[in-house]
C-alpha cells in the first residue's frame, strides 16, 4: 500500500493535532487583561503553555471601528502595542501558538450580516494575520489564528466569519488556526452555528461560572457529563477543559484543586480521543496561584 502524501502545510497541522490527540495534553492560557500579569515573552518563557490567547478584540462588527483592549500592557491608538511583535516572535520560536481572541465579557461587538462578517474577516487577516496593512496594531508579527470567545449578542454570522478566515488561510497556503471558548452548557447560544461548520481546531470549554456543568463540592460528575456531550456532539479536532487558574478567577465557581484535577478529572476526560489538555483563565491568576506549575506534569 502506498504511503499517504502530505503537503508541508498539511503535515505540520497533522503532526500538531495528532500529538495533542495522543493524550499528550498541553495548556492554553489567556493573556492580556491585567497589566500585572507580566510580559507576553515572560509567560512564554515559562514553557508551561502550548497556546497563548491574546485577549481581547472587544469592539468589532456592525460597521464599528475595531478596538483592541490589552488592559495595561499597551495602548493601541498610540501605537505602543507594536512593541509586542518581538514578544510574539519569541513565543513562536518556542513552538507556542499565538491567537487573538474576539469578544470576551464586553458588549461592544456583534455581526449584523454575512457581508459584515466578511469585512471583519478581511480586517483580521490584514491587521493580525497574513495580510498587509499600514497600521497593524501588533506590528509586523503574524499571529497563528483567531479565537472566538463570544459571550454577548446573537450567534448569527460567526459561521460566515469562520469560513471567511479559513478561506484566507487556504488561499495564502497558510494554516490558520481557529479556536472557540463556549460555555459548558450544551449547546452554546452564541457559538453553536459557528461550531457547526466543523472548521474549528481547538475548543476550550469554559467549565467555570457555570454551576450546571462545573466541578463542585469535590464532585466532577457534572463536568464529565458535559465534557462527554461536547466531545460527542461537536465536530472539532481537539477539546480542552477550560478552568479558572485560582478561586478568585471565577466568582461563580469551578475552581478545581490541582490534586483533584489529577485524580478526579483528567482520568475521565482523557478517555476521549479528542482530549487536548486544559485552558486556564488567566495568566494573571496563574501567576499568582502557580496552577500551571502544579499540573503541567499531569496534563
Amino acid at each position: 500500500m502506498a504511503s499517504p502524501s502530505f503537503s508541508p502545510l498539511s503535515l505540520l497541522t497533522f503532526l500538531l493535532l495528532t500529538s495533542l490527540q495522543a493524550n499528550a495534553g498541553t495548556i492554553a492560557v489567556y493573556w492580556g487583561q491585567n497589566g500585572n500579569e507580566g510580559t507576553l515573552s515572560h509567560a512564554c518563557a515559562t514553557k508551561n503553555y502550548g497556546f497563548v490567547i491574546l485577549s481581547f478584540l472587544t469592539v468589532f462588527g456592525s460597521n464599528q471601528t475595531p478596538v483592541l483592549n490589552l488592559a495595561g500592557h499597551c495602548d493601541p491608538p498610540s501605537g505602543t502595542c507594536t512593541s509586542l511583535s518581538s514578544d510574539i516572535l519569541s513565543c513562536q520560536s518556542l513552538g507556542i501558538k499565538l491567537l487573538l481572541s474576539l469578544g470576551g465579557g464586553s458588549s461592544g461587538y456583534s455581526l449584523s450580516s454575512a457581508d459584515d462578517a466578511k469585512n471583519v474577516a478581511a480586517y483580521l487577516w490584514n491587521n493580525y494575520l497574513g495580510g498587509t496593512s499600514s497600521a497593524r496594531p501588533l506590528g509586523s508579527a503574524v499571529l497563528d489564528g483567531i479565537d472566538f470567545d463570544i459571550e454577548a449578542g446573537g450567534g448569527d454570522y460567526y459561521d460566515v466569519l469562520a469560513q471567511s478566515l479559513t478561506d484566507y488561510g487556504t488561499q495564502a497556503g497558510k494554516k490558520l488556526y481557529l479556536s472557540a471558548a463556549p460555555q459548558c452548557p450544551y449547546p452554546d447560544a452564541h457559538l453553536n452555528k459557528a461550531l457547526a461548520t466543523g472548521l474549528f481546531d481547538f475548543v476550550w470549554i469554559q467549565f467555570y461560572n457555570n454551576p450546571p456543568c462545573q466541578y463542585a463540592n469535590g464532585s466532577a460528575d457534572k463536568l464529565v457529563k458535559a465534557w462527554e456531550e461536547w466531545t460527542e456532539s461537536v465536530e472539532a479536532s481537539v477539546f480542552f477543559v477550560g478552568l479558572p487558574a485560582s478561586q478568585n478567577a471565577a466568582p461563580s465557581g469551578g475552581y478545581i484543586p490541582a490534586s483533584d484535577l489529577e485524580s478526579k478529572v483528567l482520568p475521565a476526560v482523557r478517555t476521549s480521543a479528542k482530549y487536548g489538555g486544559i485552558m486556564l483563565w488567566s495568566r494573571y491568576y496563574d501567576l499568582l496561584n502557580g496552577y500551571s506549575d502544579a499540573v503541567k506534569g499531569s496534563v
